[in-house]
């Protein structure tokens, strides 16, 4: 029904997923100070969609008969989401959210191809919703850093 790269990406997708969430709470926990209570406050409601990204690609990974990563499979990657030295260093995090958004929008875009290669429509449809979504998030991260920069 599907193809190892479907599977591949699928499986990084998902552990993507559950690496942002861990990177996402840590961070929402540990930032201080009054210009970082808004990314605080996008974190903390960022977690549970990220959350339901990684159980929808559970799911599927259980649908073609291929099983989700567990933590002996993990291998985290995001070095750049992790918590900052100083906690008010709100940049440094907005940044790190940057790039893991990107790493998802290019992971979700190569999966689309590759379902719509394979001819899998429920795994393309499934990464297009994902894809909107993580594109939503890199927008309004966009916006924190142009007011941090400014």
């Amino acid at each position: 029904m599907t193809n190892e790269e479907i599977t591949r990406l699928l499986q990084k997708a998902y552990g993507d997923e559950i690496e942002t969430v861990m990177n996402y709470l840590t961070n929402s926990v540990v930032l201080d100070g009054v210009s970082a209570e808004e990314v605080k406050e996008s974190l903390a409601a960022d977690i549970q969609e990220e959350l339901n990204h990684a159980e929808m690609l559970g799911q599927r990974l259980k649908q073609i008969d291929e099983r989700p990563p567990a933590s002996y499979d993990f291998e985290a990657h995001q070095e750049s989401l992790q918590p900052p030295e100083k906690s008010t260093d709100v940049l440094s995090v907005i940044d790190g959210v940057l790039d893991a958004e990107e790493d998802a929008i290019e992971t979700y875009r190569s999966l689309i191809n590759a379902a719509r290669d394979a001819d899998d429509p429920v795994t393309e449809d499934l990464a297009v919703t994902i894809l909107s979504d993580e594109e939503a998030h890199r927008s309004e991260f966009r916006g924190f850093k142009r007011e941090y920069e400014e």
